[in-house]
């Protein structure tokens, strides 16, 4: 039994100040494990999924053809009315069993007939999935939102979702289940299905199998009732009897009851709404009525937790990191830490314009106020490029993809210099993500990085290229701005400030990871050679232009083989890592002039001790 704690929430009546689907959503947090769900067909139709009256609409369909195959009416008549058509051609009413038992009667050909109704065809395994719907529900039951499901659906959809998160849910089907089941209480879900699954005989459908349900399970529909609040989402009331008449006879409710509707509402839905004083959440499709749901709980969280730690967070995605089962949690983490630095990138906390008396500070504040907004999400990308296999690439690539459209909604009118800034995340991003991968000897990964996603750079002539063009330190940070960012506050002059700034700036996320300063400057001098290789991979002499920074000094260049220049020459083959990940369009002469041109630049351009 649940605790008696929340029984004094009240819902919010339809009408009042506060939106039903708000007020729900303040329910369901204030009392976690207090609801329980009843879903019927309605929340499976996007699925594509019959539901359980449509299978035997189908299934009845298909007799009646093969009984009388010269009529090519013949399906769909019996389709129209199956009861009626089965009455008259059997000798006996309508049921589940009774109609496999015709159709298929031996296990094997059964469980065939039946896959075709619930499983996903070959090659189409993204069909007859779970919907966005349960998916939404299979976050509630694990955040410990939800804790019962009450369906009228024998899909395993529900299942499916669950079994995605990590969850095995307790499953009762049959009666017989009933006895030895964990207690309500003690499971983390449990999934009731009042009609059974679809693989299951014993499965009501018809009317005449929906007036009554076995004692056992109308005990245990009377306990949940009784015991818990309800969010009924998806079912008509139409046809099953023995449902209504449990919802009816339920004494005074001690939580209360939603009841979500989309379409018609038939009568014996707005009867048992008026019955119990019902919430009623119009015009929303199940979709729509669970995502909101775990969108509305997730921002109360927000309001009455506390933020994660930086240290927390790294913790939390190591632990995620090599279980398959932990992939959302993990995704989650990367995403929230983007979203906060998304959400402080607005004009009141970094503007985008200054006079030019003010720009410099403003500048200087903006560069901060980033570097400080993006220090959870640098750590946890430094330590999951190191430690990843490249099972998670997507998420640290959707990173710098939402970053990178920071400077898509710059306001007008604005300064120059600031609103480059607005890319300062993402170039912050991706050289984390560079290093780590230098670091850990992944380099392939580099040729996703610095190529994907694709922006147009102003003055361009509308021409997309990759972040190793446009996230240019040189384009994004003015080098008289950022001469007072070095982290040691020494106020000295740098011949490459923008690449000095990053390699101070970015030491601590990588200070777990590689304890040697020695090593992660010479990882940070790897990466800036090979992006700027890649930005001199172009026949435009606007883009051509590498990421000039400290890798460009004698004692990083080298005057013999041992330098940067001749060692990536020497590994510059068909099997050079980047190659094979399909940078430079996987052709070497196209790699090895890069180098030749980066070389050339470095000799007219490049500064010197």
């Amino acid at each position: 039994m649940e605790s008696e704690s929340a029984i004094g929430t009240v819902a919010i009546p339809a009408g009042g100040l506060i939106e039903p689907a708000m007020a729900m959503a303040l329910n369901v947090h204030s009392s976690p494990g207090v609801y329980a769900l009843l879903l019927g067909a309605g929340i499976s139709i996007a699925s594509g999924v019959k539901t359980g009256w449509g299978v035997v609409q189908d299934i009845v369909g298909k007799v009646a053809a093969v009984r009388d195959p010269d009529n090519p009416d013949a399906r769909a008549e019996a389709a129209a009315d199956p009861e009626k058509w089965w009455e008259a051609n059997t000798s006996e009413p309508l049921g589940y069993s009774a109609l496999l038992a015709a159709a298929a009667p031996m296990p094997a050909s059964r469980q065939a007939m039946l896959a075709e109704y619930f499983e996903p065809e070959e090659g189409q395994e993204d069909s007859k999935g779970p919907t966005a719907g349960h998916r939404a529900i299979a976050q509630l039951v694990k955040r410990g939102s939800v804790r019962v499901i009450l369906t009228t659906n024998f899909d395993r959809l529900t299942e499916r979702a669950l079994q995605e998160v990590g969850i095995s849910p307790q499953v009762v089907s049959r009666p017989e289940q009933i006895k030895g089941m964990k207690p309500l209480a003690h499971s983390q879900v449990t999934v009731i299905k009042l009609h059974g699954d679809y693989a299951d005989l014993e499965q009501r459908n018809t009317v005449d199998e929906l007036e009554t349900y076995p004692e056992e399970l109308q005990q245990l529909l009377e306990r949940v009732l009784d015991e818990y609040g309800l969010i009924v989402c998806g079912w008509s009331a139409d046809w099953d009897k023995a449902l209504v008449r449990a919802v009816q006879g339920t004494r005074s409710r001690r939580y209360p009851l939603f009841w979500s509707q989309y379409g018609r509402f038939s009568d014996a839905a707005r009867g048992l709404t008026a019955q119990h004083g019902a919430v009623v959440i119009d015009g929303m499709s199940a979709d729509e009525l669970f995502t909101g749901l775990v969108s509305r709980v997730e921002a109360l969280d927000r309001l009455t937790t506390a933020p994660i730690t930086r240290d927390v967070a790294v913790v939390q995605l190591k632990r995620a990191l090599p279980d398959p089962l932990r992939r959302i949690e993990l995704f989650d983490l990367v995403d929230q830490a983007v979203t906060q630095i998304v959400g402080r990138s607005t004009p009141e906390h970094r503007p985008v314009f200054a006079t030019s008396a003010t720009w410099a500070d403003t500048f200087g504040s903006n560069v901060r106020g980033y570097r400080a907004d993006s220090e959870i999400l640098l750590h946890l990308l430094a330590t999951g490029v190191f430690h990843d296999d490249g099972t998670h690439d997507h998420v640290w690539q959707r990173a710098v993809e939402r970053l990178a459209r920071l400077r898509d909604t710059s306001p007008s009118p604005f300064n120059e210099y600031l609103e480059k800034v607005r890319h300062l995340p993402a170039l912050l991003a991706t050289w984390t993500i560079g290093v780590a991968a230098v670091l850990n000897r992944r380099e392939e990964l580099l040729a996703t990085v610095l190529y994907h996603p694709e922006w147009a750079l102003p003055n361009s002539g509308h021409a997309r290229l990759g972040p190793a063009w446009y996230l240019n330190p040189n384009r994004v940070l003015i080098a008289d701005g950022i001469h007072d960012m070095h982290p040691s506050g020494n106020g000295g002059r740098f011949l490459y400030p923008q690449s000095n700034w990053l390699k101070e700036t970015l030491r601590e996320p990588f200070r777990l990871i590689e304890t040697s300063d020695a090593a992660y400057s010479e990882a940070c001098n790897r990466f800036e050679f090979l992006v700027s290789m890649v930005a001199m991979d172009t026949d435009s002499e606007f883009f051509a232009y590498p990421w000039s920074g400290e890798f460009f000094l004698s004692s990083a260049w080298g005057h013999d083989n041992n330098g940067l220049a001749s060692v990536i020459a020497e590994e510059l083959t068909e099997t050079w890592p980047l190659l094979r990940a399909g940078a430079f369009g996987g052709q070497l002469p196209r790699a090895q002039k890069a180098l030749s041109a980066l070389t050339e630049w470095r000799s007219q351009h490049g500064r010197r001790w």
